[in-house]
């Protein structure tokens, strides 16, 4: 029965993977709430709807890879296209640039965070 399972779970992810089509990420960069100088916030890139699953996605401070960050579990939608978030506490200060660096298939893109401030 164990193995009946397992064959019946592979088959499911095959078919699911064939279905998927290549797809490039829809990036986002945002932050948890209206950027403020010398206030703490968390900027957020929230990457989603790509296929095939391998990603990297860097937050950037100046061009240097911040600290702590913390990244969600992949997950995908019906279509099997995938979605991750990640995200930093920071407190951004003027002259900052923040940005998120997504790698996808061999092509890096940065995404600046427009701070608004």
């Amino acid at each position: 029965m164990r193995a009946f399972v397992l064959a019946v779970v592979c088959l499911i992810c095959y078919i699911g993977l064939s279905v998927a089509k290549e797809a490039s990420p829809k990036v986002q960069v945002y932050t948890r709430t209206r950027g403020e100088v010398g206030k703490a916030n968390a900027l957020i890139c929230h990457v989603s709807g790509f296929h095939p699953p391998e990603i990297t996605i860097d937050l950037l401070k100046n061009g240097v890879n911040m600290t702590n960050t913390h990244q969600t579990d992949l997950a995908f939608d019906e279509s099997w296209h995938y979605y991750l978030t990640k995200h930093a506490h920071f407190t951004p200060n003027q002259g900052e640039r923040f940005a998120c660096n997504v790698t996808h298939m061999g092509t890096s893109r940065l995404y600046d965070w427009d701070g608004d401030m």
